[in-house]
This record gives structure tokens, C-alpha cells and sequence, in this order.
């Protein structure tokens, strides 16, 4: 390593916070009654970007998003599309920034979602730009992370997800 490139601070790299999250509410998720869980996360990320554009995506920046889990596919996908309007909503109202909603393609979706909704503004240079995103996960990280939880008739089954960034 070269001595001159060391960081000041140390910076870690992990992986996605679908598996920080998930590793997580595997202990915090027994019962029906702990359902819905709700977490919204603000963090700084680092990405390594090989060319970064000033006031569009730089190398670190602020991130909001949000994990959630629910005791049916139906309040999942509610949930999902809830936070895409929320941050339609936002961009328009707010921002005074129109922008366009709709769903991914299979090959674009967020890995280990059921489908990944999202809005995009259109840039000046007439590229879309993704500003945000909504994924109905299933029951996909919970399979992956055995987050079960206790139903009503007391029978165990795995819990329904969603995040949005």
C-alpha cells in the first residue's frame, strides 16, 4: 500500500444496509404485534465513482432511506408504493421538480426486490436521472435472513419487506 495514500480517518466499507437491517430485525421481530416495523435511516455514503458531477452525484453525500417489515404481502406492496408517491410528492411540490413515475424491468430492479418502482427527472441534457426509489422486497431478505414472525393463529411464517432511497 502506498504509504502517501492513507487516510486521515479510517473509512469502512460495508455492504448494503438490506443486510444490516435484516441481521437485525431477525432479533427484533417475534410476534404479529411487532409488525409493521417501520425504520427510516439518514447516513453519509462514500461511493466509488469514476467520474463525479458537481451538484448531481459526488463521491460522499447524505443518504435517507428506509426498511420496513409487514405481516402481509398486501401492506408490503401498500407501503411501497406509499413512499413512492412521497418522494414524487417531495420532488414536485417541494423541489419544483417534475418527475416521471414508474416501475423497473426485471433487469433493473433492486436485487432481491419483487419489483422497484421509482421516479426520474429529466436533465438538461435530456438524460433521465433516478431521484428516487421504492422496492417491494417480498419475502426475499427475510427468507435469506430467517426473520420469522408469530401470526394471529400462532403459526410461524416470514415477515414481508420493502426499502426506499
Amino acid at each position: 500500500m502506498d504509504p502517501e495514500a492513507k487516510l486521515e480517518e479510517e473509512l469502512i466499507v460495508r455492504p448494503t444496509s438490506e443486510t444490516v437491517i435484516w441481521s437485525t430485525y431477525k432479533n427484533w421481530i417475534q410476534s404479529y404485534r411487532d409488525l409493521p416495523l417501520l425504520v427510516n435511516q439518514w447516513a453519509n455514503v462514500v461511493r466509488w465513482e469514476m467520474r463525479t458531477r458537481l451538484f448531481l452525484r459526488t463521491a460522499e453525500f447524505l443518504w435517507q432511506e428506509g426498511h420496513t417489515a409487514h405481516s402481509t404481502s398486501q401492506e408490503a406492496i401498500r407501503e411501497t408504493e406509499q413512499m413512492l408517491e412521497v418522494y414524487a410528492n417531495f420532488a414536485e411540490q417541494f423541489m419544483a421538480m417534475p418527475v416521471v413515475k414508474g416501475k423497473k424491468t426485471a433487469n433493473e430492479r433492486f436485487a432481491g426486490a419483487e419489483d422497484t418502482y421509482c421516479i426520474e427527472a429529466l436533465m438538461q441534457d435530456g438524460k433521465a436521472l433516478q431521484a428516487g426509489t421504492s422496492h417491494f422486497l417480498g419475502q426475499n431478505f427475510a427468507k435469506a435472513f430467517d426473520v420469522k414472525f408469530a401470526n394471529q393463529a400462532g403459526q410461524l411464517d416470514f415477515v414481508w419487506g420493502t426499502s426506499w432511497g
